[in-house]
């Protein structure tokens, strides 16, 4: 049974091989790395010694790999944090095609179509998304998947519309029924009469000609009409996305989530591996800035190898630098590592969940010792880095003047600000209208923390997905901030929208938003000045 598995994960990675060159001919070199990460999956000694250890015990080939990866599955489905928790879909696919080699069964082809077509599915993973004929599937929606999965990413680089989590009902469409998959409103419409198939079709037409013109121009900087420079950087979360973050025109990695390293596992990393998978990153970036979040784990994102108890209330609980601070030699483990890997390279290090001075503090004497060891060891360690706070927490963002003496500057984490703020987690659909990043109390916030940091001489930038909101651009750069970083699909759009806009207007506009009463009152502002502009085009 061991040799069956060990022979199937082989050709499965044969198999990816193949499919990674697809993709790279087709979407790019960097959405074919998604498929790099699922050859690391297969190739990940501990999932190869689970596997093992699960067929020693009496399990045949297939059951190993329906166990081990279905643990692996509802690990990361557990995450809060998005972008993690959409990584359950890479476990899924490998597994799938795993017991398809064990099984002998053909992989399903989504190439056959013989005329255009919208595809619907209950989900589509993305070794399937990769294999769709682009000049017959016009675009898809899916009933389950979430807007940061591997799929989502890899539609938007092939450039197809899609609408994902739509719900069971999305399966009740009847085959040939007409539709309209609006990827930017998130809609799906059926049974549409002609005059608004002719909308859409001339607001597709217009958007795709503003895509090619952002695209063309992505690696020129972002400078309004008035002469603000302001810079824009990419969030990735795994090796190999930086290649997109560089080709979409970003200035830099304004997030690295280092959380891939430590995610659904039963140990923590050795300081030598963690050095081996950050050094790539810091190679393709250069001289651009490498901003790298420490452990944003705990608490409502359980990690294996840490010994968290259930809590009652995970977001107010252990998570972050708390964790970070009550076990130091694992914070100093990741700091060193960073240090090293950052040899030679722009590496600026943060610190996340900051909610009272003494943590900041304590933290940025962390690091100093661990650059000090490094040194006394006779190890290379990157110096003059620039260590920063993330605001994400309402007391973070009132004290943001006294936690300025602190830092060396601040990167507010939008998503997180937002769900303290109005008490509203963003995970959960009861409260999801409360959730609104535009709302004035959280404007406000990013308001006071920016005017905070240019006091006292040091920049601020915002890494949440607020930054590449096209809604929320003006007002950002209204309120004076100085770095966006988003997804990197979003950079081209971001870029160009701002070259756009006049600072001394974007002031103007950012002043009258703080005084609005709520959310809605604040994006139909924001819409009424775009229009007068001609810029709704940027947000329809």
């Amino acid at each position: 049974e061991w040799t069956r598995c060990q022979e199937a994960m082989a050709a499965a990675v044969r198999d990816l091989a193949v499919l990674r060159e697809k993709a790279a001919r087709e979407a790019g070199e960097a959405e074919a790395a998604i498929f790099d990460a699922h050859q690391m999956i297969i190739q990940d000694p501990e999932t190869e010694a689970d596997l093992q250890g699960a067929i020693k015990a009496g399990a045949s080939a297939e059951a190993a790999v329906e166990t081990i990866f279905a643990g692996e599955v509802e690990k990361f489905e557990a995450l809060d944090d998005p972008y993690f928790r959409e990584r359950a879909a890479d476990f899924a696919d490998v597994a799938r095609r795993l017991l398809r080699r064990l099984l002998g069964i053909e992989e399903v082809s989504l190439t056959a179509l013989d005329r255009p077509a919208v595809l619907v599915a209950r989900d589509l993973l993305p070794s399937e998304t990769a294999q769709l004929d682009r000049t017959l599937v016009r675009g898809f929606c899916t009933a389950r998947g979430g807007p940061l999965s591997h799929t989502a990413i890899l539609a938007r680089s092939l450039g197809l519309p899609a609408v994902v989590g739509l719900g069971e009902e999305l399966l009740d469409l009847a085959e040939e029924e007409p539709l309209i998959v609006d990827g930017t409103a998130g809609l799906v419409l059926a049974g549409a009469d002609e005059q608004e198939r002719a909308a859409y079709r001339q607001r597709a037409a217009a958007s795709a000609e503003r895509r090619a013109a952002a695209l063309i121009n992505c690696r020129e900087p972002a400078v309004t009409r008035d002469g603000r420079r302001v810079e824009i950087g990419a969030n990735i979360g795994l090796p190999g996305e930086e290649a997109a973050a560089l080709e979409a025109g970003a200035e830099g990695i304004g997030l690295l989530r280092t959380e891939f390293l430590f995610a659904g596992r039963q140990t923590a990393p050795a300081e030598e591996e963690q050095v081996r998978a950050y050094r790539p990153i810091f190679a393709a970036l250069g001289e651009r800035p490498v901003i790298a979040r420490t452990l944003d784990i705990g608490g409502d994102k359980p990690a294996a190898f840490l010994d968290i108890p259930r809590e009652d209330n995970p977001f107010l609980g252990w998570r972050a630098i708390r964790i970070g601070l009550a076990q130091p030699d694992l914070l100093k483990s990741q700091l060193r590592a960073l240090l090293r890997a950052g040899v030679g390279g722009n590496l600026k290090i943060m610190f996340p969940m900051i909610a009272v001075v003494a943590e900041m503090a304590a933290a940025r004497e962390l690091c100093r010792q661990a650059q000090a060891e490094l040194l006394e060891e006779g190890l290379a360690a990157a110096a003059d880095v620039e260590i920063g706070a993330m605001i994400e927490v309402p007391s973070a963002a009132l004290l943001a003047d006294h936690l300025a003496g602190h830092a060396d500057f601040f990167s507010i984490g939008s998503n997180d600000l937002t769900q303290y703020t109005l008490a509203a987690d963003r995970g959960n659909p009861a409260v999801a209208a409360l959730f609104d990043a535009l709302d004035p109390a959280v404007l406000r916030l990013i308001d006071r923390v920016i005017r905070a940091g240019h006091a006292a001489g040091i920049w601020v930038g915002l890494c949440g997905e607020l930054a590449g909101d096209p809604l929320a651009i003006p007002l950002l750069l209204g309120l004076g901030l100085d770095e966006f970083s988003m997804g990197a699909a979003a950079v081209p759009a971001a870029k160009a929208l701002i070259r756009k806009l006049s600072l001394a207007e974007a002031e103007a506009l950012a002043r009258e938003a703080l005084d609005q009463p709520s959310a809605a009152a604040v994006r139909d502002q924001v819409y009424a000045w775009l229009a007068a502009r001609e810029l709704t085009g940027w947000v329809d």
